[in-house]
């Protein structure tokens, strides 16, 4: 299991304690210094069954002025939106948990990290 964190962000924090407190086994992965490429961000978004668009933080200063509000979310744009959010990880949402079992998870609920506990 792996988690992507932003160490600044509060729900990450959340989130890692939640995987210690419960023994959990897992590698930590801060995407703002270790930034993904288009095909890894391709295959967590296929293990996550969302869209780039689902995964885009929309108020942060780079969404705004690459425009994104106004980006069509359609097949045709994915991949212009996969190219932003590799180009700025800071609009990737956090934290994203992906599990042994070939799932992934927003785990920005306590309900959501359990849920990729029980997966794995």
């Amino acid at each position: 299991m792996e988690i992507w964190i932003n160490p600044a962000c509060s729900k990450c924090r959340s989130a890692v304690s939640l995987l210690d407190a419960e023994g959990a086994e897992y590698t930590v992965r801060r995407y703002l210094e270790d930034v993904p490429g288009e095909d890894e961000i391709r295959s967590v978004l296929d293990r996550l069954g969302l869209e780039p668009w689902d995964i885009t933080r929309t108020q942060e200063a780079a969404a705004k002025e690459l425009g994104l509000a106004d980006w069509p979310r359609e097949a045709g744009a994915r991949d212009r939106w996969i190219g932003a959010l590799a180009a700025h990880p800071k609009l990737i949402q956090r934290p994203i948990i992906t599990a042994d079992d070939g799932t992934a998870v927003v785990a920005r609920t306590e309900e959501a990290v359990r849920d990729a506990l029980g997966r794995g």
